[in-house]
């Protein structure tokens, strides 16, 4: 979060903010798929399912499109998904190990369910905008494309699976949207009876 404020505050490009901060973006959102683990065995206890749909959106955002696809640093979405996934990184994580130790703040558990009313939507806006920058070039390189005739017999275009997943997101940011604002009431109405007692 600090490099992405710095190179935004310094005036840097997109794809210059991108390169100050490419290593730990690639570090930190391929480390996130201890997420899904940590979920399917019960360490938090979080929903698998979506869990893995937001970890795997933003694993495939930082390795199939950002470190390949080269025009898709020039996105706005580049800069809008960095503040959105650092600044939720920092909360959440804060929240997870103060949790460990049963010292979280009621300050933080207030903005670990509220600062993604206008996180989550940045985040994903600047997924989607991303994606789309990536589209030209994908289909003018082929990147991750797999024609036929080959030796498997099989084809995959990651065009369209690009497609696919931009379409993924209409139903997809509607129901997590609201899950979170579910997850919202129903631990700051705890928080607020508890304080009533």
């Amino acid at each position: 979060m600090y490099k992405t404020v710095l190179g935004l505050l310094a005036g840097m490009s997109y794809p210059e903010l991108y390169k100050k901060v490419e290593l730990e973006l690639q570090i930190f959102q391929t480390a996130a798929i201890l997420e899904i683990v940590h979920a399917v065995v019960g360490v938090v206890r979080s929903p698998v399912g979506t869990t893995a749909m937001q970890v795997f959106s933003r694993v495939t955002v930082v390795w199939f499109i950002l470190h390949k696809v080269i025009s898709a640093r020039n996105s706005i979405g580049v800069p809008m998904l960095l503040l959105a996934w650092s600044i939720t990184e920092v909360v959440r994580y804060s929240f997870y190990a103060l949790s460990l130790i049963n010292a979280v703040p009621k300050w933080l558990v207030w903005m670990r369910y509220t600062f993604f009313i206008v996180l989550y939507p940045m985040g994903a806006s600047g997924e989607l905008f991303t994606i789309f920058a990536a589209l030209p070039e994908v289909a003018a390189k082929k990147h991750f494309t797999v024609e036929m005739p080959n030796a498997a017999n099989i084809a995959f275009s990651f065009w369209w699976y690009l497609i696919l997943l931009i379409l993924f997101y209409i139903p997809g940011f509607p129901q997590m949207y609201l899950y979170m604002f579910g997850q919202r009431k129903k631990v700051l109405s705890r928080d607020a009876d508890k304080k009533h007692d």
